[in-house]
């Protein structure tokens, strides 16, 4: 070989043997990303209740604890995936409502999307049942529906806890929003349960709670109006809303009242500080920018959420 030929080759092994610290050199250090991005399910509506359309992100502010966050993911219309826990009250104070409690959910349910929505249904009296679990086939819900079977007591508390922990059984998707509607007298009559317990459940799943009141035809007979403003307290603590249902026919109406509500949210998120993954609970505060807009909007989303683990 050549002298011209031996130091090309010498400059080839060179240039080889260099080339893999080269690479290694020049690879970017990892990226680690707080993949606990916290998507908030936000109503906007006007003066006369009516949604405000067209807003952006820029739009909106956003603390938790009083400190400034990024927003990170914004949907102008909220078509992200439900996971819906129906809860029926089953108990004989609501025997009357039964047949349309029955047709009104069947009327609901129908309008979800079921290529993305998800339903259970859980029915309570004496005890809590599971009637279907997760699902998004129509027919197995019907099916469910046509289970109900009448107690005597309320265990109304017992059940909002008990669907707050099915989402935590069956894992959902991403972005996927957590609601719970619940239709009952309000009066829980076990010593099962408590409010605080419910509440808490419900914030340690991130679900919003939507109250559907039944209310009796009589002015205040049979009425426990504690029990009422505890279901209306419920809804509004986890960002939901409630309806009173005086007359039976409003059952139908107020189905389809949340169903219209779901459908136009805006979904907010947002990645929590650190700190938040050591404290029990945080507290979220929302806004807009604008302030003449702002006057005359409410806005309406969960405003607290615990970063501990479910205990």
């Amino acid at each position: 070989m050549s002298s011209a030929l031996r130091r090309y080759a010498r400059a080839l092994l060179t240039l080889a043997l260099a080339l893999p610290l080269s690479l290694t050199a020049q690879q970017p250090a990892p990226l680690h990303l707080n993949s606990r991005l916290l998507v908030l399910a936000v109503n906007a509506t006007d003066d006369d209740g009516a949604p405000v359309p067209n807003l952006t992100a820029a739009d909106f502010t956003l603390t938790e604890d009083d400190l400034p966050q990024r927003i990170a993911f914004f949907d102008q219309a909220s078509t992200a995936p439900l996971d819906i826990v129906l809860v029926l009250d089953a108990s004989e104070s609501v025997a009357p409502y039964e047949q349309l409690e029955r047709a009104a959910a069947r009327t609901f349910l129908h309008s979800l999307q079921e290529q993305h929505d998800r339903v259970a249904v859980i029915a309570f009296s004496d005890t809590v049942a599971e009637l279907a679990p997760f699902t998004s086939n129509s027919r197995r819900i019907d099916a469910a529906l046509s289970h109900i079977h009448h107690g005597q007591a309320t265990a109304l508390y017992e059940a909002v806890a008990f669907a707050s922990q099915r989402f935590t059984d069956a894992p959902s998707a991403p972005n996927t929003r957590r609601v719970i509607v619940l239709i009952s007298d309000g009066e829980n009559t076990t010593h099962h349960g408590s409010y605080d317990a419910a509440f808490e459940a419900a914030q340690r799943a991130g679900a919003t709670v939507y109250s559907l009141v039944l209310i009796p035809v009589e002015a205040d007979a049979g009425r426990n109006t504690g029990g009422e403003h505890a279901l209306m307290q419920l809804a509004s603590d986890t960002g939901g809303k409630s309806y009173e249902i005086a007359q039976q026919t409003d059952l139908t109406a107020a189905l389809r009242h949340v169903s219209d509500d779901l459908r136009t949210q805006y979904a907010l998120g947002y990645y929590p500080p650190p700190a938040a993954l050591t404290s029990p609970i945080r507290h979220i505060h929302l806004q807009l920018t604008n302030p003449a807009l702002a006057a005359r909007t409410t806005l309406r989303y969960r405003t607290s959420y615990y970063a501990s683990a479910q205990p």
